[in-house]
């Protein structure tokens, strides 16, 4: 049976987002226990590219927690070690006709009001940006805001800038919530044993919707599978994060289907990363030559030089998708006690510092970053039928 001393609160979830709220709750003076089925970052945050970005996000809540994010990664990457690999890089949106041109150039007009710095990119200046690039393209958009980090890395080196508040205990499921005679939480069940504590975060990204369901409540986190292609190691050949104009709108789609589109990153590191791919497909790892092959294409199409590149491995990962596109964020009144800090889809790494703020500051009774409603819990829940 584990045992040990009551923690302040248990984030279930090792990723990058519990590691965010373990550490801004440890930095606020609470005790945390972190509790993961498997590994530091074996889920979603694993299998992630490290974007940190508001060059595809519209004007609204995301935006503004993302903008949020941006600056306490660049504070964050003062305290953290190099290896986490924080890159200030910006990004390159492509456009490959005036058409699509024009409506980058509208979508960045809406950005620019809410805080997002975008400079267009005429076609003749795109090759000083990216000497590579593939000749022939309208132009683009430059965000000098974007950047990226290496997940995993960021994950692990968060939980132990924690310090001795935070504990971990890993390979651990959980496997049921603990209540008092009033419903409120007093822990969680695991395999071992009880861990007990007055809160619990559900941080447990594509998973999310089934530590909802041990609490009793519906929150409706699907998987969304991404398949990620990593080149050689190569010179510096891609100095940004860059990605055709459709990535856009495939990030706000909500279609089951498959939809392709390329997404190009160096890293420090050496190898290219290539994306993008979105699909909902259940916990289905079942590779698809298909998908690599769109990849792989489009890759191609936006740097020719890659043609002749190796590609020597591919991983897979399930991006928590919420039906709104929105993360769920704070408290679940349903179930006093219980947070949740899930459903960030493709975006967690970049959204995780003002996760785990927003978390903190509410279990410290402290002011909200922001405006916390748009991302409550219980939006999802059915309107009960009027009684006949």
């Amino acid at each position: 049976m584990l045992s040990g001393n009551t923690s302040d609160l248990i984030v279930v979830g090792a990723g990058v987002v519990g590691a965010a709220c373990a550490y801004y709750a440890a930095r606020a003076g609470l005790t945390v226990t972190v509790i993961d089925r498997g590994p530091v970052s074996g889920g979603t945050t694993g299998a992630g590219e490290g974007n940190l970005l508001v060059s595809d996000k519209e004007p609204g809540p995301e935006l503004e927690l993302a903008l949020l994010s941006t600056g306490l990664w660049r504070e964050l990457a003062e305290l953290l070690p190099p290896a986490v690999e924080y890159e200030p890089k910006g990004g390159v949106v492509i456009a490959s006709d005036e058409a699509g041109l024009a409506a980058l150039r509208d979508f960045a007009a809406g950005q620019r009001e809410a805080g997002v710095t975008a400079h267009e990119i005429s076609a003749g200046r795109l090759h000083d940006l990216e000497p590579h690039l593939a000749p022939g393209l309208a132009g683009g958009l430059h965000y000098p805001q974007d950047a990226q980090i290496m997940p995993a890395l960021a994950a692990a080196h968060l939980l132990r800038a924690g310090g001795d508040r935070v504990r971990l205990l890993l390979g651990e499921e959980v496997t049921g919530l603990i209540t008092g005679a009033s419903g409120e939480v007093r822990g969680v069940r695991t395999r071992s044993g009880p861990v007990p504590a007055p809160y619990v975060v559900n941080a447990a990204g594509a998973w999310g919707g089934e530590l909802a369901r041990l609490a009793g409540v519906e929150l409706p986190v699907l998987p969304r599978r991404g398949f990620v292609l990593v080149s050689e190691p190569l010179p510096r050949v891609v100095r940004h994060k860059v990605y055709a104009a459709d990535y856009v709108a495939d990030v706000a789609s909500g279609s089951a289907a498959l939809q392709t589109s390329a997404v190009v990153e160096g890293t420090a590191a050496g190898p290219v990363l290539i994306g993008s791919s979105r699909e909902r497909v259940g916990f289905d790892r079942s590779l698809s030559t298909e998908v690599l092959r769109r990849l792989a294409t489009g890759a191609v199409a936006l740097f020719p030089v890659l043609a002749g590149v190796r590609m020597l491995r591919t991983y897979t990962g399930f991006r928590p998708y919420l039906p709104d596109h929105l993360p769920a964020i704070g408290p679940d009144p349903r179930v006093p006690g219980l947070l949740h800090a899930c459903g960030h889809e493709g975006a967690g790494v970049g959204l995780a510092p003002a996760t785990g703020l927003v978390v903190a500051r509410h279990l410290t009774g402290g002011e909200p970053p922001l405006d916390p409603r748009p991302f409550r819990p219980e939006r999802f829940e059915r309107p009960q039928a009027d009684p006949l």
